[in-house]
């Protein structure tokens, strides 16, 4: 379990193709290394991984074909940015929401509305996912809690605030860019209620 509150960027180091997966190895903020070890679960860009090595300032992840196939993972690139977020203690403060690190699927970044250091983002998303949405509620893009402003058939908007600007991958984003997007899981539960 996450809160989607990024505690890092990381680096991507190398992609390496295994068989019908990957390895991926990260270089990773020093803040985040000490205490982490093989078996831990970290939300990379959002999707929960293992740590299967730990190298000094780098944690090593095997993603599988799904992973590859139904988030941007599988389109990862050396030198590129990654937000990071370890699991959540059962004793921490829950500052943004529950978040599981289980991708529903991808957007598109269709829009980037400036103003000064702040900015608006619409991503463009499939109906089963903003299906799940509503304005004033929660979403995890790339990892990162955000809330909604608008919903909209096919698409939603962020406002998103300097630091989170400053701080996660969001900040670097351009249109047309890949994102990872985990619907609130509240929502999947009324859903499926309804549906019944």
């Amino acid at each position: 379990m996450f809160t989607g509150l990024v505690e890092g960027m990381g680096t991507i180091v190398e992609v390496v193709c295994e068989g019908p997966g990957s390895r991926i190895c990260i270089a990773t903020p020093p803040e985040l290394v000490p205490g982490t070890s093989i078996g831990d679960s970290v939300a990379v860009n959002g999707c929960c991984l293992t740590i299967i090595n730990v190298q000094e300032d780098r944690w090593i992840f095997e993603a599988g074909p799904e992973t590859l196939a139904r988030t941007n993972l599988g389109g990862l690139r050396r030198g590129e940015r990654v937000n990071l977020e370890r699991a959540l203690p059962a004793d921490a403060r829950l500052g943004g929401h529950f978040v599981q690190g289980h991708i529903d699927g991808c957007g598109v970044l269709e829009r980037i509305d400036r103003d000064g250091p702040w900015a608006m983002l619409w991503f463009g998303a499939e109906r089963a996912l903003t299906a799940q949405m509503v304005s004033k509620g929660s979403v995890a893009v790339d990892g990162v809690s955000l809330t909604l402003v608008d919903v909209e058939d096919q698409r939603f908007s962020v406002a998103l605030i300097p630091h989170t600007l400053e701080v996660t991958t969001l900040g670097a984003r351009h249109v047309s860019d890949r994102v990872n997007i985990e619907t609130d899981i509240l929502a999947k539960y009324v859903e499926k209620l309804l549906k019944r």
